[in-house]
């Protein structure tokens, strides 16, 4: 059974399309669901699409938010006023905004890389500060990983 469509407070003036997808086996996890919802996106006349925001129902984990932000209505906002323009519900577990990425200009390999002290810290350090020859972390080129700053492996 499809799961009831939220209605979602996006920002006025979006139009948001809804569809429903159903699990193709018994694993409901975050990257099946992701392909779902990916899959259905191209159903619906998106060649590339791109998850802009999702949602995970229930007291599962969830995207980060920011304080004062309401867990159950940021995402959506965020999604819808970032260029998405399809919701897709997968199973009762997922809601994923999606938009489509055809016609941007790819940014291709990021400058970044991981890297590690001697201390066992992980550091995202950008390479042309760094130097490709070196795998020391640097103050003047790397940040120590944690909640923020994204692992590049």
């Amino acid at each position: 059974m499809p799961a009831p469509v939220t209605k979602h407070p996006f920002p006025k003036g979006i139009k948001m399309r809804n569809v429903h997808a159903e699990y193709l086996g018994e694993d409901h996890n975050f990257e099946n669901a992701s392909l779902l919802a990916k899959q259905a996106a191209r159903e619906n006349q998106m060649l590339d699409p791109t998850i802009m925001a999702w949602h995970q129902n229930g007291d599962q984990a969830m995207p980060a938010l920011y304080d004062g932000a309401n867990p159950e209505t940021w995402w959506a906002k965020y999604g819808a006023g970032n260029g998405g323009k399809l919701e897709v519900y997968v199973g009762e577990d997922y809601q994923f905004i999606l938009m489509d990425a055809r016609g941007y200009e790819k940014l291709g390999a990021a400058p970044l890389r991981n890297l590690s002290d001697g201390l066992g810290n992980e550091y995202l350090c950008f390479i042309p500060m760094l130097g490709n020859d070196t795998h020391t972390p640097t103050q003047e080129a790397c940040t120590q990983l944690d909640g923020w700053a994204a692992d590049q492996y």
